[in-house]
């Protein structure tokens, strides 16, 4: 049975002693290691190479900063894990790296075994994700099969046909079916099928509680039990609002409702609430 991968990581700094040093130590450890001297050359770097697992950003550099680096990756690889490093640390810049989606944040000069044990949380975080996606689809797949087994000549409900030419438009979500574009504040996402047609769904029957169950059936074509239903969607909206939301932890957009299901409102709520823990 063949093992794990080896964790590919991303070290971006600016200083080329502090890059060339933490690399090397990375790779010691066993790690795949590339490195970065600016946000930019970060960028361009994913934009050529599959998705990293981890990555150790400095905060303080020229052009695109540690945070700006870290909202640009969570929009456009959301799993990767980042870990911020700083020689200036305060309570408000930490509380800024962890709301866009920071793993850590951690003070220069800050000790080897420090770093590595970062390194190593933050890939076990990873794979655990990872792992659990993988089983969540298993499970998706799982129940369709059944469904088509215990129900053969059920007909499938297909995604919403008739509003293929139709463009949506809720807040400042924009989304296209016929094009299965969306745009976020002017800015295009990228979705994957079931994400877009979730958001279709949610965007056509906006201000409405949508059950997962009905979720599920309209852009899915099945029936499931609740419980798989919930973990399934639940799955889906975290990952759509990593991608859409400005903060994820409180969204504006993909509104949960205790115990019934989600909504998307027409107008953002002044006060949003805490995201539903997952």
């Amino acid at each position: 049975m063949p093992g794990k991968p080896t964790p590919r990581i991303l070290v971006v700094d600016d200083e080329a002693t502090t890059r060339i040093s933490l690399a090397e130590l990375l790779r010691l450890e066993g790690y795949e290691v590339q490195i970065a001297a600016s946000g930019e050359e970060a960028l361009a770097i994913m934009a050529q190479e599959a998705p990293f697992d981890l990555m150790v950003v400095d905060i303080k550099m020229p052009g695109i900063d540690g945070l700006q680096l870290t909202e640009a990756v969570q929009q456009r690889s959301p799993n990767t894990v980042i870990i911020l490093l700083t020689a200036f640390g305060s309570l408000e810049t930490a509380i800024q790296a962890l709301r866009r989606g920071a793993h850590d944040y951690l003070l220069k000069p800050c000790p080897v075994s420090q770093i590595l044990e970062s390194v190593r949380k933050g890939l076990a975080k990873s794979y655990q994700e990872r792992h659990r996606r993988e089983l969540l689809s298993r499970l998706e797949q799982t129940l369709s099969e059944l469904q088509a087994i215990e129900h053969p000549t059920m007909e499938v409900i297909p995604a919403p046909q008739s509003s293929d030419s139709r463009i949506l438009e809720v807040q400042d979500v924009r989304l296209d079916w016929e094009r299965h574009q969306v745009w976020v504040r002017g800015r295009s996402v990228d979705l994957t099928p079931t994400e877009f047609k979730i958001l279709g769904y949610l965007m056509e029957h906006v201000d409405q509680v949508c059950t997962p169950q009905q979720l599920i059936r309209a852009t899915q074509g099945y029936e499931a039990d609740p419980w798989g239903t919930r973990a399934i969607i639940r799955v889906h909206v975290r990952r759509l609002r990593r991608k859409l939301e400005p903060d994820p932890s409180r969204p504006r957009y993909l509104i949960n409702v205790r115990g019934v299901g989600y909504m998307f409102p027409s107008t953002p709520p002044e006060s949003p609430e805490p995201a539903e823990e997952e």
